[in-house]
């Protein structure tokens, strides 16, 4: 009975933290794919779950951040969605590379061909994003994602530190610590660490199995010895 008991409250328990936790799986976020460093270059995911469970998702704006311009900004194609690229004249021209650029992309539109983001899925928009600023700490991008009755989520209300989450959470990018080549060597210089070090683990592993196979056969043949031996001098008590 006790158990019984036990096993009634968890499951109380568990469905209880799942209620608590399921709305924040229905935000639209962004996420880099790998780091998303100050001045350097980041390819980030936009991923949009479905909310209903009677419409699908048949578009998605997201506005780029007016008061950090990025000079470069590029969608990956995704299958089954056209990308819209809108630019605007910036009040201030960047400087990218040598060379002043008076306009940037300041919203990108992804429409679906078909029937879109249906029940129970999601979708990831990619963007190839930079030269990223260095004098903030994180991105803001105010989304819009409308379905195919026509009903518009408005993901635009910017999180404040100390304070609740909104209902209604723009997706939000991290920037992380500029890196000393911002095209990305430092990320390649880590991988390539990471596989030394891998092959080095790999290698002591080898060893490690060798060793083990030579004991355990050795082992084998003690024993084998052994079990001859105790035969052998059972027939000469017989005898």
């Amino acid at each position: 009975m006790k158990a019984s008991r036990i096993a009634a409250v968890a499951a109380v328990a568990g469905t209880a933290v799942l209620t608590v936790a399921a709305p924040a799986f229905a935000h639209v976020t962004v996420q880099p794919e790998g780091a998303a460093a100050k001045g350097g270059y980041a390819v980030v995911d936009f991923k949009v779950p479905n909310e209903r469970d009677n419409a699908s998702t048949t578009k998605l704006e997201v506005n780029l951040p007016a008061d950090h311009p990025l000079a470069s900004v590029m969608p990956e194609p995704v299958p089954g969605w056209t990308a819209k690229v809108t630019k605007s004249k910036l009040d201030k021209p960047l400087t990218m590379h040598g060379e002043k650029i008076d306009e940037a992309v300041t919203k990108v539109t992804w429409t679906a061909d078909g029937k879109g983001i249906e029940p129970g899925y999601f979708q990831k928009f990619p963007l190839s994003l930079g030269a990223l600023p260095e004098n903030t700490d994180q991105l803001v991008f105010k989304a819009v994602q409308t379905y195919s009755d026509k009903e518009t989520v408005r993901w635009i209300e910017v999180p404040q530190t100390g304070q609740d989450e909104p209902e209604n959470p723009a997706p939000v990018l991290q920037l992380s610590a500029a890196t000393d080549d911002h095209h990305g060597t430092a990320s390649a210089k880590g991988a390539s660490d990471t596989t030394e070090k891998t092959a080095a683990t790999d290698s002591g592993s080898h060893g490690t199995d060798t060793t083990a196979r030579v004991l355990g056969i050795v082992g084998i043949v003690v024993g084998v010895a052994g079990v001859a031996y105790g035969v052998l001098a059972g027939r000469r008590r017989t005898a």
